[in-house]
């Protein structure tokens, strides 16, 4: 059985940057990447980032993508890449379980981290598995990857980060954007992101849902409607939309079936997208060999994820011994980014959430 110091699952932002923090901390790396391709969601994410040089502000998502895996292949036989790569399971005895080339395969690792990101949620409403009817992270893909526009004129349900900036997306690629709704009472993503979608002239509707899809074989309109103060519909206030496509974007929930799977002590916390798994500042779970980071540990930017897998690949490798005075200050420099980053109005909601899951002396944010 093939054998390792550190294994990572997941080759986004999150499990690039934990492998390129575990080799240059020494230890050896295996990544697992059930795509054929690296970079997860950095791969369709075509505006520029915000932060600070050290999260790649100014880049583009997708440049972000191909610096991190040139960064990581950098360190030659050090690190093992395997794409197409499945994880399954992660045992008692410490055997990580995987399929790849249709083949089951096992490695043991003395330090696994989970970075298997998120999922997008839905909403539930007649009609809609009707065709045109898509995830935001599945239009992205269509347009950012494929270069395929998912139809003319377009209903987008959620004002949070992801729903405007796809919808700017949209525009650029020359899709009419009819409108953008949201069920809560004010926009939920960045105003610099809205204010360049209103400048395009396209209203953004807050306490405001969609009713119902209509159309036979495929979206032909929906019919929206108010909410009142206590999130109820208030009848009369309906507005048909001719539409063809209705893109849903109303948050992310953490992939974390590996994580229960392991024996990890969970939590639903709801600030951070859902069930997620207890852990220490270091991200080290309640299973001792196994460290979580990026979305799989609760919902934020990328910029965060990167940063938490950072922090999550070096504490791995110091809690194997790779551990010196640079790795130290590296690890707090790492805790000290993520708090800047969850500055603010925007990570208050961060910090709560993580508030409810830290373990250890002195784990409060």
């Amino acid at each position: 059985m093939r054998t390792t110091e550190i294994a990572i699952i997941g080759g986004g932002p999150a499990g690039l940057s934990a492998g390129i923090s575990a080799a240059d901390s020494g230890a050896r790396v295996v990544l697992l990447e059930r795509e054929d391709t690296l970079g997860g969601q950095l791969k369709k994410q075509t505006h520029k980032f915000f932060g600070s040089q050290k999260q790649y502000a100014s880049n583009r998502g997708f440049h972000i993508g191909k610096i991190l895996e040139e960064q990581l292949r950098e360190y030659g036989k050090q690190v093992e890449i395997l794409t197409k790569a499945t994880a399954l399971g992660f045992y008692e005895d410490g055997v990580l379980t995987f399929l790849q080339d249709k083949t089951y395969r096992k490695i043991k690792p003395d330090r696994l981290i989970v970075a298997t990101g998120a999922s997008e949620k839905f909403l539930a409403f007649p009609n809609n598995d009707l065709p045109g009817i898509y995830g935001a992270g599945a239009v992205q893909t269509l347009m950012n990857e494929y270069g395929v526009k998912p139809g003319a004129n377009v209903l987008m349900v959620g004002a949070g980060n992801i729903g405007l900036i796809v919808s700017y997306q949209l525009m650029q690629a020359g899709v009419n954007v009819k409108a953008i709704i949201d069920a809560a009472p004010k926009i939920g993503g960045y105003l610099v992101h809205a204010s360049k979608i209103r400048r395009r002239g396209v209203p953004i509707l807050v306490s405001h849902t969609i009713k119902y899809a209509h159309g036979t074989n495929w979206v032909e309109g929906a019919t929206i409607w108010e909410l009142d103060e206590n999130w109820n519909p208030i009848p009369g206030t309906e507005k048909e939309i001719e539409v063809d496509v209705i893109c849903i974007s109303v948050g992310l929930s953490p992939i974390v079936e590996f994580l229960w799977q392991a024996g990890c002590e969970m939590k639903y916390v709801s600030e951070l997208g859902g069930h997620v798994p207890i852990r220490d500042r270091n991200l080290k779970t309640t299973v001792d060999e196994i460290y979580v980071a990026g979305d799989a540990a609760g919902i934020e930017e990328a910029s965060s994820a990167m940063v938490e897998g950072k922090l999550a690949g070096i504490s791995a490798a110091i809690s194997l011994g790779y551990d010196n005075e640079k790795q130290e200050n590296l690890r707090e420099d790492y805790i000290e980014q993520l708090n800047s980053l969850r500055s603010g109005p925007v990570g208050e909601k961060i910090l709560t959430g993580l508030n409810k899951v830290l373990i250890g002396e002195g784990q409060k944010c």
